[in-house]
């Protein structure tokens, strides 16, 4: 099946109302889990890649091109509509090569820049991604963060409705990024969600709304954040921390003596990557059903 642009997917969504998954993967294992949970769900998704937490030498001596194939590749055998995103590139020249590679939607961090300056970044960036029918995510603000080594907190702001209502018309983002509350990298407990902030936006801005952080958004507020206009949420934390419970767990339960050939790299039961990919898989259903993308394929 061709990627479909990633604004048609947000926009169904919009209509019907429920919210897209990005389930962001970092290996072959990862990302055909994703995919496998969507068409079992018949769900809508977007695939993809990103770059915050990736090694910034790896990623730009080869690292970016290696995902783009593998990701271009598995979503085009997709059996469900699919989008591919290439998820917080660090640098503008990332975009591009990540356009030339096959993503159809991009997202350049920009929240630690000035505002007119990063109005100026996005605009350009949107001139690049649109020239090739590519889709734009964009921020304007900068959320928490539940990791100490990803900068100050004190930084951190709700998304400004005014804003952000001058930063979507001066650069052409085809969805935002919203800071309403949710946090990046959060592993304990539950993000605090302004609604009543959300709805202020929900007046001022008209494109589609994007939660970062959706490891520790709350299932409960899920729904009243798609009636004010959040279409796409973005899930990564969750996703490694079961991965690597499900390959503890496998290598714990191996014998002394193990079959190396059926212990890594078969796609059988006993490939201990294929037990931590089983457990992303089973937690991507369960949040589509939550997001109500189930069955909308």
């Amino acid at each position: 099946m061709p990627l479909i642009p990633m604004r048609d997917l947000l926009a169904a969504a919009l209509a019907e109302k429920y919210a897209v998954g990005y389930f962001e993967a970092w290996d072959q294992y990862s990302l055909e889990a994703v995919l496998e949970a969507a068409e079992a769900s018949r769900s809508p998704v977007i695939l993809g890649f990103g770059g915050a937490l990736m090694n910034q030498r790896w990623y730009d001596s080869g690292g970016l091109r290696r995902l783009a194939v593998l990701g271009r590749a598995t979503a085009e055998s997709a059996r469900v509509p699919v989008s591919l995103l290439l998820n917080e590139a660090a640098t503008f020249e990332q975009i591009t090569r990540g356009l030339t590679w096959g993503f159809n939607a991009v997202m350049l961090q920009t929240s630690e820049l000035p505002f007119e300056e990063n109005v100026i970044t996005t605009r350009r960036v949107c001139a690049a991604a649109h020239a090739m029918s590519a889709d734009v995510e964009g921020e304007c603000s900068r959320l928490p963060d539940a990791s100490r080594a990803m900068g100050d907190p004190d930084a951190c702001t709700l998304t400004d409705p005014d804003q952000a209502a001058r930063y979507v018309a001066e650069t052409g983002v085809d969805a935002l990024s919203i800071s309403i509350g949710n946090v990046h990298l959060l592993t304990d407990g539950e993000a605090q969600i302004r609604l009543d902030h959300l709805a202020r936006l929900h007046q001022a801005v008209k494109v589609p709304f994007v939660v970062h952080g959706g490891t520790g958004f709350p299932d409960s507020a899920v729904a009243r954040v798609i009636e004010l206009g959040v279409a796409k949420f973005n899930v990564g934390t969750i996703m490694k921390r079961l991965y690597l419970e499900g390959i503890r767990d496998a290598l714990i339960a191996l014998p002394d003596e193990p079959n190396i050939q059926d212990a890594v790299g078969s796609r059988n039961a006993g490939d201990i990557l294929q037990r931590g990919k089983e457990r992303v898989k089973a937690e991507v259903m369960r949040r589509m059903a939550v997001y109500g993308a189930a069955g909308k394929a």
